[in-house]
């Protein structure tokens, strides 16, 4: 539902995420060289550089970039994305210059005509929608003291639906290509289980956490996705049970025992739905979807799901992952419980890629 505030100014919701804490400095994970080398291995460039020394430790540019890897995968996106608006504002310009062009006319009189004519004014119902989503905004003012600023954001609203539309339109008049690549980051499946087509030309890869809120918040719009996009999608789910989480652990374990029957997106699910992870509940989650008890109790009391959640674990931080949900969708990051226009947004972009690839 889109938020509107009183002073007719859109309210924008920020999603979060179950965040790990930072590693401490302590934990770095490579060593680098040591103060004593020759001159001659300290001639190094690009990762090797020392860019830090604390007595007889140092620290490269590699370790700094492993130790702030989430960071810069995100400031990486951030870049991509600054960059991709900027580039649509700049192919919609020549579009329009083009069209009027053909047209004999000015990009005024294009726009006008082909946007703004063909926008209708809100409708009441439309109206009162906007003003009972956005109560707690407006507080007690009535609906007919706010109504020209619900009226103006609707108008904005619907031109620029309209304008988006009419530059797709033009796309398919004037050829137009965009080579502009997002960042990617290497993620696999794992070997864990997946949902849909196996040859699906999207993957999506999320690490989650049981316990995590915003990661069951985040269901429903999983849910959405899929049944959306049907066989154009494939969903995998690998676990980053977060230290802080008492029983996100033993609730990974459990459905790897789970897994182990054949029957792992049943107790997923029920996982997902519940908000009692106890050892107990665990237990009787089996019985729920139809487990071997005696085997299910036996591989939770054993080691065996330790290994692939370890695998899970190492491969999310490799990827920059430090909070839950956060998936890889063909390896573009999408962090936190984010609605279905995110995902759509990204999912749609790929898919046209697939598509210009195979022509």
């Amino acid at each position: 539902m889109y938020k509107f505030g009183p002073s007719a100014i859109i309210i924008i919701l920020l999603l979060s995420a179950c965040s790990q804490p930072p590693p401490s400095t302590d934990t770095a994970t490579s060593s680098g060289t040591t103060a004593g080398q020759s001159a001659e291995a300290k001639k190094q460039t690009g990762a090797s550089v020392v860019v830090a020394t604390v007595d007889s430790r140092t620290f490269t540019q590699a370790d700094l970039d492993h130790h702030v890897r989430a960071k810069l995968i995100e400031l990486d996106n951030q870049r991509y994305e600054a960059l991709r608006d900027g580039l649509d504002q700049m192919i919609a310009t020549e579009l329009y210059a083009q069209e009027a062009k053909a047209r004999a006319t000015t990009v005024d009189a294009l726009l006008k005509q082909e946007v703004q004519d063909k926008v209708s004014p809100p409708s009441e119902e439309q109206i009162q929608q906007v003003y009972e989503a956005n109560k707690e905004e407006i507080g007690e003012q009535p609906l007919d003291s706010v109504r020209p600023q619900i009226v103006t954001f609707l108008q904005h609203q619907q031109q620029a639906e309209r304008g988006e539309a009419f530059v797709a339109e033009l796309k398919k008049q004037h050829k137009t290509t965009v080579s502009l690549r997002p960042p990617v980051v290497n993620v696999s499946a794992g070997g864990r289980q997946a949902r849909g087509n196996p040859h699906a030309p999207v993957t999506i890869i999320e690490f989650s956490d049981y316990e995590c809120p915003f990661c069951k918040r985040v269901v429903p719009t999983v849910n959405q996705v899929l049944t959306t996009y049907g066989d154009k999608v494939r969903f995998v789910y690998r676990d980053y049970p977060l230290p802080f989480h008492q029983h996100a652990r033993p609730a990974a374990e459990a459905a790897h025992c789970a897994q182990a029957q054949g029957k792992f997106w049943e107790y997923h699910d029920k996982l997902l739905a519940s908000e009692d992870l106890s050892p107990d509940k665990l237990k009787g989650l089996a019985g729920d979807v139809g487990l071997d008890r005696a085997k299910f109790d036996e591989c939770l009391s054993s080691t065996a799901p330790s290994a692939g959640i370890d695998k899970d674990v190492a491969d999310a931080t490799e990827a920059g992952v430090s909070g839950t949900p956060a998936f890889f969708i063909n390896g573009r990051m999408l962090s936190g419980a984010q609605p279905f226009e995110k995902f759509k947004e990204v999912i749609d972009d790929e898919l046209s890629r697939a598509t210009v690839s195979k022509g």
